[in-house]
């Protein structure tokens, strides 16, 4: 099984394992970068900071979470990580729901201008 890696605008994410109903990513995010303002109709996520200092946004709130913290994310609810440090941050990300695919994402707002239902 050959496991998904892409290098993002923001940083890169590294596929660690994936089977029917879950994928487990490891999270590179750049400093002073962050991911769109998006929503999954399929699947919830469950962040974990290894590294550095993450500001998640989940809905309506904006959490710091720190080196060992961890936070929920909802399917549905509007949600972005970003690293405002100025070193790398590192995530693994945990997706659990019926389907984990790159294309099951709605971006709200794009700092890299990306737009709409996209996979990259």
């Amino acid at each position: 099984m050959s496991l998904d890696s892409e290098v993002r605008p923001w940083g890169e994410w590294h596929v660690i394992d994936v089977e029917d109903g879950y994928k487990i990513k490891r999270i590179h995010v750049n400093p002073h970068s962050r991911l769109s303002l998006q929503t999954h109709e399929h699947r919830s996520e469950h962040w974990v900071v290894i590294a550095g200092t993450a500001t998640c946004t989940v809905g309506d709130d904006t959490v710091v979470v720190r080196t060992e913290e961890s936070i929920d994310v909802p399917k549905g609810a509007k949600h972005r990580i970003a690293n405002e440090g100025d070193v790398d941050l590192v995530i693994v990300e945990v997706q659990m729901g019926s389907y984990t695919g790159e294309d099951d994402i709605v971006r709200y707002e794009d700092d890299y201008g990306r737009r709409g239902t996209a996979v990259s």
